[in-house]
């Protein structure tokens, strides 16, 4: 049998979303026999007294819906909006998450990036894009001349979804009554949505990113006096697997440069 690295066999677990320990000694499955189970006889079972579980029933998802755009309409800042979706129940994701991801970088900046969902690294630091990806959108920002004093940055969804699966459609829905709210609390000149799942939420369209890449849209929220200038781009997570579509990306951000020089 070929031998396997064990850095890469745990890079390929991290990878497929086995990023938590659930013990401190590893298990030989193979070794542990299946324990042997006594028959228990009918009378018995049906005697047996059910224990009803403590665990806080889930909000239908029009009920989730329903707060979040209550709460989001009641926040007059960025602060009470924080306040607000910490203290929100109706994502599920919450109960999965170690912290609330809500935004880095500067509020008053021109340009405001909306990302999809947290990973493992934002996760337990509470702060977005400050992973492998995180640390490729600095480098992309840098090259053209911006950074987190100079840009504001946040995500779609406030939580991270587990093994860092795609959101689902209810998950989305439930957060964006508070990504609507953000922005029009923020209110920059120019909106970047960075991978599918954000451009096609924010500009509710159905198209995979290759599509909505590299056009601008307007982007009319609601609380928004006007619309504001959104531009699609790939997420730095994807270009990490597919260098290939850099050059692609590069263009995306050229054109983000033009139009806030535009702006000036």
């Amino acid at each position: 049998m070929e031998n396997i690295d064990p850095l890469e066999a745990l890079r390929w677990s991290v990878e497929m979303g086995a990023d938590e320990a659930i013990g401190e000694q590893p298990v030989n499955r193979y070794a542990v026999s299946e324990p042997i189970t006594a028959s228990v006889p009918v009378s018995a079972k049906l005697s047996e007294p059910k224990v009803q579980s403590m665990e806080r029933a889930p909000l239908a998802p029009s009920q989730g819906i329903a707060d979040s755009l209550a709460a989001a309409a009641a926040a007059s800042n960025l602060e009470e909006l924080r306040n607000a979706i910490a203290a929100f129940e109706g994502c599920a994701l919450k109960q999965t998450a170690t912290n609330l991801v809500f935004a880095d970088g500067n509020p008053e900046a021109d340009v405001m990036i909306l990302g999809e969902a947290p990973g493992a690294e934002e996760d337990r630091r509470g702060v977005p894009f400050v992973g492998a990806s995180g640390q490729l959108m600095d480098r992309m920002l840098a090259a053209i001349g911006l950074d987190r004093t100079t840009a504001y940055i946040s995500n779609i969804l406030f939580w991270r979804p587990p093994g860092n699966r795609n959101p689902t459609t209810a998950e989305v829905a439930a957060c964006m009554p508070f990504v609507q709210r953000h922005i029009a609390l923020v209110r920059p000149r120019v909106l970047v949505f960075v991978g599918g799942a954000s451009a096609k939420a924010m500009l509710d369209r159905k198209e995979g990113i290759m599509r909505l890449r590299g056009k601008w849209y307007e982007y009319g929220g609601q609380g928004l006096p006007e619309p504001i200038p959104a531009l699609a781009t790939f997420h730095p997570a994807y270009l990490l697997r597919s260098p290939g579509q850099k050059r692609a990306a590069w263009h995306d951000l050229l054109l983000l440069r033009s139009r806030l020089d535009e702006l000036r």
